[in-house]
């Protein structure tokens, strides 16, 4: 019985002392510009995308974070038809309700959101005030303490042939210019002069999957290619193969993170040329910033940082 009674105590410190030091934690992960990376949502709450809402918001209640990013897959599995479609509640609005995500969403279109009516996903902007997406691609300038980071949101599934030319499963794929894009990225690299520089789109550039090797190699061809004319690119973050990776190429400057599912992750993941780190844990990513270093927190759905991809100037 004594033993027991022991067991229990010392499961019940544990469950205090991390309580109370898990938000002492997340303080000090704070720098001037802070906000979170979270895509491949889309469950209706299902899997770990609740818990993970949850957590979102009350690291939040911690860390002053400006946005969320969010890089695509939000619907799965058929996209959205309207902007009255119910999956808007079922798969965003009733599962990231806490207060303190009441502020800008910044998101892109997955593959998934491209089974269905990707100018709803534009459109949503009219309907919810948090939902700020004015275009399939466009930039954001967050700046607090006189630090900046420019945001550059690219619109990848037109990017990669396969869905090109599967017109009954992606029907707007194939319509939009990628040239156009691609020249309009061109010209926003050229033109940033924030503090830091950030890619973010749906699709890797490399990663670890047993995904259509054309996806990686149209992705290298096209936007990496423009990525790789601009030195002041810090980080390429995406998501679609559902579990954290981080790798550098050699002679490479830039930082390509595959950011988790947050809802339900794929856990076989192994290393590639160039990986640094990589789990198959669900969850979201934290990225703070000050004027020398760029900090991407991996997070799992416990709120422990797993990984932390560090760029200094």
């Amino acid at each position: 019985m004594k033993r027991i009674q022991t067991l229990m105590l010392l499961m019940a410190m544990a469950v205090i002392t991390a309580m109370g030091q898990t938000p002492a934690e997340w303080a000090k992960l704070e720098k001037s510009v802070n906000f979170y990376v979270a895509n491949d949502l889309g469950r209706n709450g299902y899997y770990d995308q609740k818990p993970i809402a949850e957590l979102m918001g009350r690291m939040a209640e911690t860390v002053g974070i400006e946005c969320v990013a969010a890089a695509g897959d939000i619907h799965h599995f058929e996209g959205v038809v309207s902007t009255e479609d119910p999956l808007w509640m079922t798969n965003y609005e009733l599962i990231y309700s806490h207060p303190e995500l009441m502020l800008a969403w910044y998101p892109i279109c997955g593959n998934h959101e491209y089974r269905g009516n990707t100018q709803a996903v534009v459109d949503y902007a009219k309907v919810s005030r948090r939902w700020e997406m004015p275009a399939k691609y466009y930039t954001k300038v967050l700046e607090d303490d006189g630090v900046t980071v420019r945001l550059v949101f690219v619109d990848t599934t037109p990017m990669i042939d396969k869905y090109r030319k599967d017109t009954g499963k992606y029907p707007d794929a194939g319509k939009e210019d990628i040239q156009k894009q691609l020249a309009w990225l061109d010209q926003t690299l050229a033109d940033a002069k924030e503090d830091w520089v950030i890619v973010l789109g749906h699709h890797p550039i490399y990663a670890d999957t047993d995904k259509n090797d054309t996806e990686r190699t149209d992705m290298q061809n096209r936007l990496n290619a423009v990525l790789l004319k601009h030195p002041n690119v810090a980080m390429y973050i995406c998501g679609h193969i559902h579990n954290f990776q981080h790798i550098r190429k050699p002679g490479c400057n830039i930082d390509y993170v595959v950011n988790t599912s947050g809802s339900l992750s794929r856990p076989n993941v192994n290393k590639i040329d160039g990986t640094q780190f990589c789990s198959g844990v669900s969850g979201f990513s934290l990225v703070s910033a000050d004027k020398q270093t760029l900090d991407l927190y991996l997070i799992d759905k416990e709120g422990k940082v797993v990984y932390t991809v560090e760029h200094k100037k």
